[in-house]
């Protein structure tokens, strides 16, 4: 039965990425449908931020109550309902009050089952989770321009929808067995799951570790927000490429992505996730150099692919520290704080740097993704040091 419930899960996140980049796809059609300026759409996508973010603080108090389970069935029924609404919504101010369920079912979601399984199973499966996660964000879009090929964007989101409804009754369907599957431990750590700890976000962001630890997501998340948003006009403006193929760039970054987290779920058994974190951040620089030379301009979608497929492993494998540096006990609440921290650097680092450059130049993107790789190895190191951690040998996966 364990492993019904891993596959569950695995389909859980890749329903997780399909809304996250639906509304980007579907916006161009929908704006001129709603007679509304394309500009109106970042309002949408701040209110989801936020209510990701009131729930991923939410969302251990929530748990400590209600169980994994039923937060993660609640949550998606949540999201399919705020789909279905988008589908037929009538009107713009419709789509910011749908965009507000979308983004609590989405960061409950999001947060419980990424702790669930770094209490509860291996490094490897943490991995392939965020791969998952690749895929239905890498899918999203294709299903979209489908729908739009043949009818109009309320037919993908109704169909997105569907998706999510097919989820939520697989999500009921398994939960008697969330409290009765075995797990993969890590070595020496019990199996049951220990009594959260009451901590207010207010009194975990006071911490140094936690501060380090949130800016290392901040600025991850950050380098992956100005990638997704200004790649395009960066090789159009700085670069010299054509309109078409620059917006093509995305998709070359999150395959890079996905294959990042895909060889850290392979490598997961042999290398620590420290390791695979400095691995990473190392190709991050590597990358950051190949955009920063002046190389001909095929050269950038290979940069592009590696700031991806660096910056890839951080995610899931400091979401699968968290048990080890904070305590399994305040596990939950970290990782709420921890992700966030995330959405508000999603939110607020990528318009901010769209600011500057509009001001001094497009070829500030790679010096933004240097300042940033910068920052996330920085303060990595200094979570490590704090926490008074050495390399330890490979082979375990989880430290």
């Amino acid at each position: 039965m364990s492993i019904v419930l891993l596959i569950v899960i695995y389909i859980a996140f890749v329903g997780l990425g399909i809304p996250d980049s639906l509304f980007g796809a579907a916006w161009p059609a929908m704006h001129p449908d709603l007679g509304v300026p394309v500009s109106w759409g970042s309002a949408v996508t701040m209110v989801t931020c936020c209510g990701t973010v009131i729930s991923s603080l939410s969302s251990a108090a929530l748990i400590g109550r209600f169980g994994t389970g039923r937060v993660t069935a609640a949550s998606t029924a949540l999201t399919a309902a705020a789909l279905a609404g988008f589908a037929v919504a009538p009107g713009f101010p419709w789509l910011c009050l749908l965009a507000i369920p979308l983004g609590l079912g989405a960061g409950a979601i999001d947060t419980a089952l990424n702790n669930y399984v770094a209490l509860h199973y291996r490094a490897t499966h943490m991995n392939f989770l965020h791969c998952a996660y690749g895929v239905g964000i890498t899918v999203s879009p294709f299903l979209m321009s489908l729908a739009l090929s043949g009818g109009t964007w309320r037919d993908g989101y109704l169909e997105a929808a569907a998706v999510q409804a097919a989820i939520m009754a697989a999500t009921i369907a398994i939960l008697p067995l969330w409290s009765r599957v075995g797990h993969e431990e890590p070595a020496g750590e019990k199996g049951d799951d220990p009594a959260p700890r009451a901590a207010s976000p207010l009194a975990l962001v006071r911490r140094r570790d936690i501060r380090l630890a949130c800016l290392v997501f901040m600025a991850s998340v950050a380098i992956e927000g100005v990638c997704n948003t200004w790649c395009a006009s960066y090789l159009v403006s700085a670069r010299g490429m054509a309109a078409g193929a620059a917006a093509g760039m995305v998709t070359v970054y999150y395959v890079g992505v996905t294959a990042g987290r895909f060889l850290s779920g392979v490598l997961a058994n042999r290398l620590t996730s420290k390791q695979l974190v400095g691995l990473g951040q190392a190709v991050t620089f590597v990358a950051v150099l190949v955009l920063l030379a002046p190389l001909p301009l095929a050269a950038a979608p290979v940069g592009l692919f590696l700031v991806g497929f660096g910056n890839s492993p951080l995610y899931p494998n400091m979401l699968h520290l968290t048990p080890r540096l904070f305590g399994r006990d305040l596990s939950q609440a970290a990782i709420g704080v921890q992700m966030a921290a995330s959405y508000v650097g999603s939110l607020t680092l990528p318009p901010l740097f769209g600011l500057l450059a509009e001001r001094v130049g497009f070829w500030l993107f790679p010096v933004a993704l240097l300042v940033l790789s910068v920052v996330v190895l920085a303060a990595f190191l200094g979570l490590m040091a704090l926490k008074g951690w050495r390399p330890r040998r490979p082979g375990d996966g989880r430290a």
